[in-house]
């Protein structure tokens, strides 16, 4: 067991009460995934928070669009399921750079009325990125009540500005930078609609088309530089 190290997000994608058990996905990009991904059966984490911020809004909606990226397919995971016992018509995307890092494409299959798979390279599905494929039912016609995005900064920002003209409430989860978890520090604040919010206790889920998403990525990148440093110091 670690005592030390930094706090990181971590969304879960499936649980089980009864067994006290969580389940999460995670890529290994920096120190601390890395870390996690080397853990056995039997290690322990010091300390495990949550659940944090404010619950997905669940709905009848009518046909909502779950859209899935990179790893953020394991986040959107249990809201297109959550869609589907509501009583909504779901509509999946997902997608990933290669077909080598597609995850879960069976249990996304399992919530969705259509699903829709896309890799950057076409290894698997249609080639191109998920916003090309929600531009092309856009384009053709599908009416859609709600459209809900994970994935990374950048994917999200494109989703909610190929929604934008349709005028389609579009949900978006922001993993920022966390530190304290109880908004007290600061760190994941973002700017929504011209006021700032805290996405480890107002979000993380918010109106994609009033984040500043020009803002959000700027301050992704603020400690791309130590990150690279850590990587090679631990090489």
């Amino acid at each position: 067991m670690v005592e030390e190290g930094e706090r990181i997000p971590l969304t879960l994608y499936d649980w089980d009460p009864k067994g006290g058990t969580i389940s999460m996905v995670f890529q290994e990009v920096g120190k601390t995934t890395r870390l996690l991904a080397k853990m056995a059966a039997g290690d322990r984490i010091l300390n495990l928070v949550g659940p944090l911020g404010l619950p997905s809004h669940v709905d009848r909606f009518g046909r909502v669009v779950c859209i899935g990226g990179g790893v953020g397919i394991a986040a959107i995971f249990p809201i297109a399921r959550a869609m589907k016992l509501a009583g909504n018509e779901v509509i999946s995307i997902i997608g990933a750079r290669t077909a080598d890092l597609l995850i879960l494409e069976g249990e996304m299959r399992s919530v969705s009325d259509r699903l829709i798979v896309t890799t950057d390279d076409g290894s698997k599905g249609r080639k191109g990125f998920v916003t090309d494929a929600l531009r092309d039912l856009l384009e053709g016609g599908l009416r859609a009540d709600r459209v809900v995005a994970v994935g990374p900064a950048v994917m999200m920002k494109f989703v909610s500005e190929t929604t934008r003209p349709y005028g389609i409430k579009t949900i978006v989860s922001l993993n920022s930078i966390m530190l304290d978890a109880t908004g007290m520090c600061g760190v994941c604040r973002v700017s929504v609609g011209g006021r700032t919010k805290f996405t480890c206790v107002d979000g993380p889920e918010f109106d994609g088309h009033e984040v500043d998403f020009d803002l959000l990525l700027d301050r992704l990148n603020q400690y791309v530089e130590e990150e690279r440093r850590i990587a090679a110091a631990d090489c």
